[in-house]
């Protein structure tokens, strides 16, 4: 099975919204819980299910133990672990008691050779649903919807999530925004919505009479 990924916009990212770099990010499938990998430990080994969970419990425990020590605590094919630190104000050399200015910032992770080569030739798609927005402007969301109605009568909450690459919260929200702005009317039911445009905008004469 194939890794899903989706693109995301880059933090901080400058200029036309088509020019803006992208980095792609993993869709998590899912969460694996340690009673699951209990059993699946069990399975491949000679070790009951009780042996595996006392086993990884007193490894965590001495783990958390070697850290506190300020330790790096190496687990052979899984990784290198180690405390990290932060300052809890700004710090100069001219601060007094340092040592009451920092904290443990959390555990850093380095990956042991054999892990990274269980992942060698993992593949990725690209997920079929959108699921964050694009930052589009209102003008280059009414040029999308002009396109869009010159060969479309019809447009559903879908329909305008493909349209400008929005997840279905955005689209709603800017669907609301349209109809408020008297640009879309909705001419099905209040659950299940079907939009036209208003007489005046996409494409549509203002001299038109609305149709339900």
């Amino acid at each position: 099975m194939a890794i899903v990924y989706d693109w995301y916009e880059n933090p901080n990212a400058e200029g036309e919204p088509e020019e803006r770099g992208l980095h792609p990010r993993p869709l998590l499938n899912g969460k694996v819980s340690m009673e699951k990998l209990y059993y699946r430990i069990h399975e491949r080994s000679s070790l009951t299910v009780g042996d595996v969970k006392s086993a990884i419990d007193t490894l965590t425990q001495l783990c958390g133990e070697e850290l506190c020590e300020g330790r790096e605590v190496h687990i052979e094919g899984l990784g290198y672990f180690a405390p990290t630190l932060e300052a809890t104000q700004k710090v100069t050399r001219k601060t007094k008691n340092k040592h009451l200015k920092l904290r443990l910032k959390g555990i850093s992770f380095r990956p042991d050779i054999r892990l990274k080569a269980a992942l060698a030739g993992v593949t990725a798609t690209q997920s079929k649903y959108t699921r964050h927005s694009l930052r589009l402007s209102e003008v280059e969301i009414d040029m999308r919807l002009k396109e869009y109605f010159a060969e479309h009568d019809l447009l559903l909450r879908i329909d305008f999530q493909e349209l400008c690459g929005m997840a279905r919260t955005t689209a709603n929200n800017h669907l609301q925004r349209l109809q408020k702005e008297g640009k879309l009317m909705n001419v099905g039911r209040r659950a299940q919505p079907i939009y036209r445009p208003m007489p005046g905008y996409y494409g549509m004469s203002r001299d038109a009479a609305p149709k339900r």
